[in-house]
C-alpha cells in the first residue's frame, strides 16, 4: 500500500511538472514520436504484409502436395546442372500415382500454358493462363464453380474440346449472356464452355486467379503444347497427415520412376510451407533493418528526454531537498523522475499512434491489398516501447536526484 500510495503521489507531482513546461515537454518528444511511428508503422507493414502473403499463397493449400521436376527454391547452380538432368514426369506416371497413393483424397495431372487470348464473337479476354488437367483438379485445385459443371472422368480422358472458364474471362466475353454452351476460341481451338468458376481474386494484387481456362491435359498436349511433361497435385485432406502422405509419394514415385536404392530423388515434392519459409527469411530481414533504423531514432529522443530530465532534475534541486528532509525516501524520488520521464514519453507515444493511424488509413485506401489495420497488439507494443524508452532514458537522471543529499540541495538556490 505504502508502495502504491509513492506511486499515486509520484504520478500527480510528474503531470503537474509536465503541465507547467507543456510546450518543453511536447517539444522533447518529437525525437520519441518519430521513432514510436516507426515502430507502429513497420509492425503495421509487417502484420500486412504477412496477412497478404498468407492470403496470396491460401489457394496452394496446406495439404496438397505438388510433384516437380524441381524444386521451387533451389541455392545453388551445381543444383540447377543436377536438375536439368532430371527425367520428365509424365502423364503415365501420373495416372500410376492415382492408382496406387492410398493417402490422397485426390490426384491430378497439371499444365499451364499462356496464350494470348480467348476470343467470342467480337470480343477477347487479352492474355489467359490455361490449365490442363482431370476432373480431380476440382479436389485438388481448391476451386469451385459458380455456374455450370466441372470436367467428368470420361471428358478428361477422351480430351474433349470443353473448358471451365474463371470468372474474369466470363465477364470479358460473356455480357448479358449465359456462357453455358457457348463456343469460344483459343488459338486456333474451338471449345465448348460447361462451367464458370467462383471468383477468387489475385496474388498480392498482380497475378489474377481469374483469369483462367480449365480444359483436359490430352487437349492441351494435342492442341497447345507439345511438350509432354507436367506436375502432379496431390490433396492429402488432412494436414496432420501431409508428412505420412508425402512419404508415401516419395516411395511410389521412387518405384514409378525406377530411382536405384541409394541414389537420391530425380524429383521434387513441394508444399506450402517451403514458400512460407522463404517469406519468413525474406520478412525476418526486412523486419530486423527496419527495427535497427527504428532503434536508432528512439536512442536519440532517448538521449533528448533523458537530457531534459536532467534539466527538470537541476531546476527542483530545491524541491528534492525540502522532500528529502521531511522525510521522502530515495525509492520516492527515484519513481518520481522514472514516472515524469514515462509519462512524457507516452505522451510521445499517444501523438506518434495519432500520426500512425493516419497513415495506415491512407495506405489502406492506396494499397488495399495489403489488408493494413491498426491492430491492438501493435498499439500495446508502441506503448510498451514508449514506456520502456523513458524508464530507461529517465535512469539517471532519477537516480541523480534520489542520491543527493538534503543539506546540499537545500543550499541550492
Amino acid at each position: 500500500m505504502k508502495l502504491l500510495a509513492e506511486i499515486t503521489e509520484g504520478t500527480r507531482i510528474s503531470f503537474e511538472a509536465i503541465r507547467g513546461n507543456l510546450l518543453r515537454s511536447v517539444l522533447t518528444t518529437i525525437g520519441i514520436v518519430i521513432g514510436i511511428v516507426t515502430v507502429t508503422l513497420m509492425a503495421t507493414a509487417m502484420e500486412g504484409l504477412n496477412g497478404a502473403f498468407r492470403d496470396a499463397i491460401s489457394f496452394i493449400g496446406t495439404d496438397v502436395l505438388y510433384v516437380d521436376q524441381r524444386e521451387w527454391f533451389i541455392d545453388s547452380s551445381t543444383k540447377w546442372d543436377a536438375i536439368g538432368k532430371r527425367s520428365k514426369i509424365t502423364l503415365p506416371q501420373v495416372r500410376a500415382v492415382e492408382r496406387a497413393m492410398s493417402m490422397a483424397k485426390g490426384v491430378a495431372p497439371s499444365v499451364m500454358h499462356q496464350i494470348d487470348s480467348v476470343r467470342f464473337k467480337n470480343r477477347s479476354s487479352g492474355m489467359v493462363m490455361l490449365i490442363g488437367t482431370n476432373d480431380q483438379f476440382l479436389v485438388t485445385g481448391g476451386v469451385t464453380l459458380s455456374s455450370g459443371r466441372f470436367l467428368t472422368k470420361s471428358e478428361a480422358n477422351a480430351n474433349r474440346d470443353l473448358c471451365v472458364v474463371g470468372s474474369e474471362v466470363a465477364e470479358k466475353l460473356f455480357v448479358n449472356e449465359s456462357p453455358l454452351g457457348q463456343k469460344i476460341h483459343a488459338g486456333n481451338e474451338s471449345l465448348e464452355v460447361i462451367g464458370v468458376l467462383e471468383k477468387r481474386g489475385s496474388v498480392l494484387g498482380q497475378m489474377s486467379l481469374d483469369n483462367q481456362m480449365i480444359i483436359p491435359i490430352g487437349k492441351m498436349f494435342r492442341g497447345f503444347r507439345w511438350d509432354p511433361s507436367c506436375t502432379i497435385q496431390v490433396k492429402v485432406g488432412d494436414p496432420a497427415h501431409i508428412e505420412a502422405a508425402r512419404e508415401e509419394l516419395r516411395g511410389l514415385l521412387r518405384k514409378i520412376r525406377k530411382v536405384p536404392p541409394g541414389q537420391g530423388d530425380d524429383f521434387a515434392i513441394n508444399q506450402q510451407e517451403q514458400l512460407l519459409a522463404q517469406f519468413k527469411k525474406v520478412s525476418t530481414v526486412i523486419a530486423t533493418s527496419g527495427f535497427f533504423i527504428t532503434g536508432l531514432s528512439l536512442f536519440v529522443g532517448g538521449i533528448g528526454i533523458m537530457n531534459i530530465m536532467f534539466v527538470s532534475v537541476a531546476e527542483r534541486t530545491h524541491e528534492i531537498g525540502i522532500r528529502k528532509a521531511i522525510g521522502a525516501k530515495r525509492r520516492t524520488i527515484l519513481l518520481q523522475f522514472l514516472i515524469e520521464a514515462a509519462s512524457i514519453c507516452l505522451l510521445g507515444g499517444t501523438i506518434a499512434l495519432g500520426i500512425a493511424a493516419g497513415v495506415v488509413a491512407v495506405a489502406r485506401h492506396f494499397l488495399p491489398v495489403m489488408k493494413v489495420a491498426l491492430s491492438p497488439s501493435v498499439v500495446l507494443l508502441a506503448l510498451a516501447v514508449a514506456l520502456v524508452t523513458g524508464v530507461i532514458s529517465g535512469f539517471l537522471p532519477a537516480w541523480r536526484a534520489a542520491r543527493m543529499s538534503p543539506v546540499d540541495a537545500l543550499r541550492n538556490e
